[in-house]
């Protein structure tokens, strides 16, 4: 039983041995000169051109406008369907009142008529 126990701590200290071992042969210093370094950064960010002022402000301008233009449509447009709708529905109901009005009226005439039958 001893042995097992030596054996395993035996085992522990190896392993931790080598990983610090491990770790230091493959951990490497970094080192650059000033003019490879400059030549790096150089290489690896590209130039931009600066946007102007004027073309910044006017492609800024035309966007605000075509996306206030197209709030407004959209707006006109729901508003325009809502109108037409309603509209749609008064025209609907005005036209049953009128067939009402004209079967009333046609009772009434064939009511006048009746009574004249009788009177004459």
């Amino acid at each position: 039983m001893a042995a097992r126990i030596l054996s395993t701590g035996a085992r522990s200290a190896f392993a931790a041995s080598m990983t610090s071992a491990t770790t230091r042969a493959t951990a490497r210093n970094f080192h650059a000169t000033p003019r490879a370094l400059a030549d790096a950064t150089a290489a690896a960010l590209p130039v931009r051109k600066p946007v102007g002022a004027f073309r910044g402000g006017l492609f800024g301008f035309l966007l605000g406008t075509t996306l206030a233009g197209g709030g407004v449509y959209g707006y006109t447009l729901r508003d325009y369907k809502a109108s037409n709708e309603l509209l749609t529905e008064d025209i609907y109901a005005l036209q049953q009142a009128c067939q009402r009005l004209n079967a009333y009226v046609k009772t009434l005439e064939e009511k006048m008529d009746a009574a004249e039958r009788k009177r004459g």
